[in-house]
């Protein structure tokens, strides 16, 4: 009885990677079939125009791909250094993993889920937590740049927007805060965890650790946008560094808090930097393939690489 329920389990497991392998597949797929306003055949045609010249430069842009993959796999190896020492080579192998699970999902939530399941139940809610407090970090840093991004915006080009508007999104805010307060107290998704218990965890945290997990968040941030200002010289956009980085800024910002569904994530940022980038002339053919590129070489490939690692994936018995 042991060994079948082992097998049924092997089976259970085996159908399982089948079938997130063949949802990150397809969905790869679907978008790059869908992926609106473009032309695949002439974007791999403008890709290879420029000769030998493309080789070098496709090259560059993967080694910046690999430094904001290789920043983002230590955010990670130092985070869990809290909990439980693993090497680079298994922090690659979980991060990766859990980006190929977590493709499909929107804004890739799945990669909460995919980590944990690398450790043993009882790390499981640290795992989270601590997983949060990197995206949170991210998400810090992403907004800082994003605010100067913004008020660039609002002091150079003639944005309209409502005061009411505004108003709504500041009192949401406010009241988000004010509601995190009264209930800090009470148990959120999983049993003992509140509001106060994760500051707690959080504050625990030694400074380096926290210190690091910020600064990697930084490094990552001016790959993404170093490599993005490339992409869009790549393409042809006519920009100077001094213009394009404010409306970089401004666009990693509003992409990271506008809500999406998983089929939408694309499209979404497609649209908001092709407005963006309009106000200083940037063609949206220029910007759309530059976004198609970021998509392909952060997100595309290296799923395709943690493949691999779903594929090998064993789940802990310890």
């Amino acid at each position: 009885m042991i060994a079948q329920s082992h097998k049924a389990k092997q089976y259970l497991l085996a159908t399982a990677k089948v079938l997130v392998l063949t949802i990150t597949f397809g969905y790869i797929y679907y978008k790059l079939k869908n992926y609106s306003s473009v032309d695949l055949e002439a974007f791999t045609s403008s890709v290879f125009s420029k000769g030998m010249v493309s080789g070098y430069l496709f090259l560059l842009f993967l080694i910046l791909a690999a430094a904001n993959w290789y920043f983002e796999i230590a955010k990670w190896q130092n985070l869990l250094s809290t909990v439980e020492k693993i090497n680079f080579k298994t922090a690659l192998k979980q991060s990766l993993a859990a980006l190929t699970i977590s493709l499909a999902t929107p804004n890739r939530i799945g990669d909460y889920g995919a980590k944990a399941l690398f450790f043993d139940v009882k790390l499981r809610k640290k795992i989270l937590l601590l997983n949060f407090f990197s995206g949170t970090a991210q998400m810090f840093v992403t907004t800082i740049f994003g605010v100067f991004g913004l008020l660039y915006l609002l002091q150079n080009f003639n944005i309209t927007y409502s005061i009411t508007t505004v108003a709504i999104a500041l009192v949401s805010v406010i009241l988000i805060f004010v509601l995190g307060y009264f209930f800090k107290d009470k148990v959120l998704l999983f049993k003992d965890l509140s509001v106060a218990r994760v500051f707690r965890f959080y504050y625990k945290l030694p400074r380096q650790v926290k210190l690091k997990t910020i600064l990697f968040s930084v490094f990552r941030y001016v790959i993404f946008s170093v490599m993005f200002y490339a992409l869009l010289l790549f393409f042809g956009g006519n920009i100077s560094v001094s213009a394009a980085l404010p409306l970089i800024f401004a666009m990693y910002f509003l992409v990271s808090v506008l809500p999406s569904i998983f089929f939408l994530d694309v499209v979404i940022r497609g649209g908001v930097a092709v407005w963006l980038f309009s106000l200083v002339g940037v063609s949206e053919l220029t910007v759309l393939w530059s976004v198609l590129a970021m998509w392909l070489l952060n997100f595309v490939i290296p799923s395709i690489l943690g493949s691999f690692f779903v594929f090998t994936y064993q789940p802990v018995t310890r």
